[in-house]
């Protein structure tokens, strides 16, 4: 069997290279591979899209708004641009308006649903949600039990960043409470899925079957965070 455990973050990102789509999932500062994206800031990677349920908080915490501060996103996909706090804007917020940032805005439901049809081989879906507003237009419509819908296309990713509570040596991993939010889906639609962990990284065999969230399969590479690590 391949070994999928990593010594470190930065090993763990060396070989993604510029251009490529990113997943970073989160909720709310819950479940963010906070590790692993400061590990590609490190590593330099640029124009990157970069797929997350938010642009990035006003706050010094490492989320994919460092990744847009430092200038190697060129797009963003998301659900959710404006700050948390009215009254700071984000490095999102100030390239944007300055043209330096693309962005694409998803509602967080059509966002996760276009990357779990790619997770499972769904060729787009239909929905009433965004019908009638700009996010709208030029997509195909239909009427479906006397509702227009969209048709939206799948989103998939070439490398997931991807925060777990415990995991095994092949990759199947389980995540804690909210922590699950986009995490699950996100590693199930990338070509690469790397991991942080954050309990011991046990052998095949050890966490419980039933409670497996995302089956090893999907994952390619797993690093036990340490104790100097990110934790928040």
């Amino acid at each position: 069997m391949r070994n999928k455990v990593y010594a470190t973050f930065d090993q763990a990102v060396s070989d993604i290279p510029d251009g490529v789509t990113i997943f970073c999932p989160g909720f709310g500062g819950v479940g963010l591979p906070r590790n692993l994206i400061a590990a590609l800031h490190r590593q330099g990677a640029k124009n990157l899209t970069a797929v997350s349920n938010n642009a990035g908080a006003p706050d010094e915490m490492v989320d994919v708004g460092t990744l847009v501060e430092a200038g190697q996103v060129k797009k963003m996909i998301c659900a959710f641009t404006a700050s948390p706090h009215p009254s700071r804007v984000t490095p999102f917020t100030r390239m944007y308006n300055n043209d330096e940032i693309d962005a694409e805005l998803v509602p967080q439901g059509t966002l996760a649903e276009r990357i779990r049809a790619a997770a499972f081989g769904i060729g787009g879906f239909y929905t009433p949600t965004s019908v009638g507003t700009e996010l709208a237009e030029g997509k195909e419509h239909r009427t479906i039990d006397g509702r227009m819908h969209v048709l939206e296309q799948p989103l998939s990713g070439d490398y997931a960043l991807i925060r777990a509570w415990k995991a095994d040596t092949f990759g199947n991993l389980q995540f804690r409470l909210t922590q699950r939010n986009f995490n699950p889906v996100m590693a199930m639609a990338a070509t690469v899925t790397v991991v942080e962990v954050e309990n011991d990284i046990v052998p095949v065999g050890e966490l419980e079957p039933d409670h497996i969230h995302v089956p090893g399969i999907y994952v390619n590479r797993v690093v036990r965070i340490p104790a100097d690590g990110i934790w928040d």
